[in-house]
């Protein structure tokens, strides 16, 4: 069995990993990509459904990794959507778990999710790979690197109606434990938010592309904690309750969200308290666990490019727009960028005295998928 292999890979500390090959193995023959995004995302962005749409494409990771009983597989949050790497004995539940969150968005969201589950073997008779990297964001957290191309493709294939999951019927839910959306958007404290997408561009440029990807990291790493969005010490916590209908709709039935809702409401109001106080309670300690929101973060990644959103001043982001125009101009890259003035953050936690809470990270106005749809319109 093969189930444990991305615990088995040799992990890398430092961000300029990313680019260097030796950091990547290939998935098993025999695991699959699940795959998903939503419908016509940029419209409901541009409706200013943003955070609904982020919660949607965290939701894939959360169904999925309840549904296997929090087992480490590889995945990546795009903001719009999703995908994670699983191993054969995980696909019927993975298609279950993927079937009812399509219907789960659909019931309480009111977006359409589609997804796949894309066999290994097929990605690699295109004469593509999937090869993962683990980049540990903290000592208690690694988030997983993608590079080959296969996922891309996977994704593609997927929104060409090929490997199709069907949802399930209205009214199915997926387990959702320790999805929510309670921060509040994180201003931009160095200049602006910015999410940007690189990928490459004609085929054989690869030296010359990972050699873009250096060079942009060592741009941003310029700027304090490499234009992290989060401040060191964490997010801000601030009371608000304007997170909690949409974790209400994703952690409760119908029946019983109002009980939920008064339950989320509480540890908001604990939450608050203790910070402001400076105790601890039951051996959760607020202000340990806002750094670990910022250590956890998963600002910057890659997913057969590269992917970030950062914060960062007139002057750097002028310099990393050069050396993406100039790339582009080569045909070594791709790419496409979307301005903010915050970010946002959308967490799945399954327990906060744990020091694995996972956070992923997007712009506040349509970042990864305003940035993916300004890519497309400069092909197009």
């Amino acid at each position: 069995m093969n189930d444990d292999f991305f615990d088995t890979l040799p992990v890398f500390v430092h961000f300029e990993g990313v680019a260097d090959t030796g950091n990547y193995k290939p998935l098993p023959d025999d695991w699959v990509l699940a795959t998903a995004d939503i419908v016509g995302s940029t419209k409901a962005i541009k409706a200013g459904r943003y955070k609904a749409v982020n919660m949607a494409g965290a939701s894939v990771i959360s169904a999925i990794l309840n549904a296997l009983g929090k087992r480490s597989y590889p995945f990546v949050f795009g903001g719009d959507g999703a995908l994670v790497a699983l191993p054969a004995s995980a696909v019927d539940r993975a298609r279950e778990a993927l079937a009812a969150v399509q219907a789960w968005v659909a019931d309480d969201l009111q977006l359409s999710l589609r997804a796949a589950l894309v066999p290994m073997r097929d990605v690699r008779a295109q004469g593509l790979d999937v090869r993962v990297a683990r980049f540990s964001v903290s000592p208690d957290l690694s988030y997983a690197m993608f590079a080959g191309g296969g996922a891309s493709w996977a994704e593609a294939r997927m929104k060409a109606g090929e490997y199709t999951i069907e949802a399930a019927p209205s009214g199915t839910r997926p387990d959702l434990a320790g999805l929510s959306c309670r921060w509040n958007p994180i201003q931009a404290r160095n200049g602006e938010i910015v999410s940007i997408i690189a990928v490459p561009g004609t085929p054989g440029a690869s030296a010359k592309f990972q050699k873009l990807v250096t060079d942009i990291i060592a741009v941003a790493a310029e700027q304090n904690r490499g234009a992290h969005p989060l401040p060191a010490e964490g997010p801000p916590i601030i009371f608000n309750t304007r997170g909690v209908e949409t974790e209400a709709r994703a952690t409760a039935p119908v029946g019983q969200r109002f009980y939920r809702k008064l339950a989320i409401i509480g540890q908001i109001i604990l939450l608050f308290a203790l910070d402001r106080l400076g105790l601890t309670a039951g051996g959760f300690d607020p202000k340990r666990y806002k750094i670990e929101v910022a250590q956890n973060s998963d600002f910057r990644k890659f997913d057969d490019g590269l992917k970030m959103t950062i914060d960062i001043d007139a002057e750097r982001l002028r310099r990393i727009e050069m050396l993406l125009e100039d790339a582009s101009a080569a045909g070594i890259s791709r790419y496409g960028l979307h301005r903010q003035d915050s970010a946002l953050i959308t967490c799945f936690v399954p327990t906060p005295l744990a020091h694995d809470h996972i956070h992923f990270i997007d712009g506040a106005a349509g970042g990864y998928a305003m940035a993916a749809s300004n890519l497309k319109s400069k092909l197009s």
